[in-house]
């Protein structure tokens, strides 16, 4: 797949379709992969990847990459689609000035994923029919995808993309997804066990940010939580009441708008489950509006933006968390 990407790259760059392509680069590790602009063919064969550690959704950075002159190539997987829908739906990005070329995805693993297996001393990856063969200083060892691919992934929602101006291979269809199991599980808790819960796991934030600057729904030039007058800017939680307070406004912030990609999950260095409070606030429009998906579409406007008749009173509400 690398080496279809990177020749249609190279084509949309040699006949001035685009003038940079946005996709991904290794860092300081190979299991460290990171989202880079390239501008030339040479450029594309000393750094360009596509491998099994390439979950970042690139969709954010079209934010101001579609803002700059000509026209930028992205490679999206199907889950991104979604977010770069979403930001299209809310006029942050520019779509005139982006080519979208589609590619599928079979999952994704990362460098913590692996390390959790036991794996060490990682030094490559290559996919082999079902299983990832992880290249160590060790030998080469192997693990079932099943085993080590990252949480969105065993959960995935969508092979098929939403949008795109052209695809590399053969697109998928929408999934019956799971991913609403541990809510549920969550749901049938008393509220004691709730709160014990989320305290555990919030009490080992350390207001890194990484979760906020990652979100693609995150794209308010001036973020609340960066507002000098607020007291809790840029810095660690004072108590237990500020652990809570960031992450349940950031996840009220971006109800609705949630594609459920999963990157804030993913980028956490205290492996906090962050997309269960936002997959919580899914399942709940969905009981309350109707099932409703961000970035489906460019044109639908949310339940909580868009009032009708049929909308669910508080009492509704209300009630069913009394139950």
């Amino acid at each position: 797949m690398q080496e279809l990407m990177i020749a249609k790259a190279k084509e949309l760059l040699g006949n001035s379709t685009v003038n940079r392509v946005l996709g991904w680069e290794t860092g300081e590790f190979v299991y460290d992969i990171t989202p880079a602009v390239f501008e030339s063919a040479e450029e594309l064969d000393a750094r360009f990847v596509y491998n099994a550690f390439c979950g970042n959704n690139l969709s954010k950075y079209l934010i101001k990459e579609s803002r700059k002159e000509g026209k930028i190539l992205v490679f999206l997987k199907p889950c991104d689609t979604y977010s770069f829908n979403q930001l299209i739906k809310e006029h942050r990005i520019l779509r005139e000035n982006v080519y979208v070329v589609g590619i599928p995805c079979d999952g994704k693993t990362d460098g913590e994923a692996l390390k959790a297996k036991g794996v060490r001393g990682i030094t490559g990856i290559r996919e082999e029919g079902d299983d990832f063969v992880i290249e160590t200083l060790y030998g080469e060892e192997r693990l079932a995808r099943a085993d080590a691919l990252l949480e969105r992934c065993t959960n995935c929602k969508s092979k098929k993309h939403v949008v795109y101006d052209e695809l590399i291979g053969e697109d998928g269809e929408v999934l019956a997804s799971h991913r609403f199991d541990m809510v549920e599980k969550l749901e049938a808790m008393t509220p004691d066990e709730r709160f014990a819960f989320w305290r555990n796991e919030l009490s080992r934030c350390i207001r890194c940010n990484a979760c906020r600057n990652v979100c693609p729904a995150c794209s308010c030039e001036k973020c609340v939580f960066d507002n000098d007058a607020s007291g809790i800017a840029q810095k660690a939680a004072a108590d237990s009441f500020e652990e809570n307070m960031f992450h349940i406004i950031r996840a009220f912030h971006v109800a609705g708008r949630c594609t459920d990609c999963g990157e804030c999950s993913r980028v956490c260095p205290q492996n906090i489950p962050l997309h269960l409070l936002n997959r919580k606030f899914i399942k709940d429009i969905d009981s309350f509006y109707g099932e409703y998906q961000a970035g489906e579409d460019t044109e639908s406007r949310a339940p909580l933006t868009n009032y009708t008749e049929g909308d669910v009173e508080p009492s509704v509400v209300y009630e069913r968390g009394n139950n």
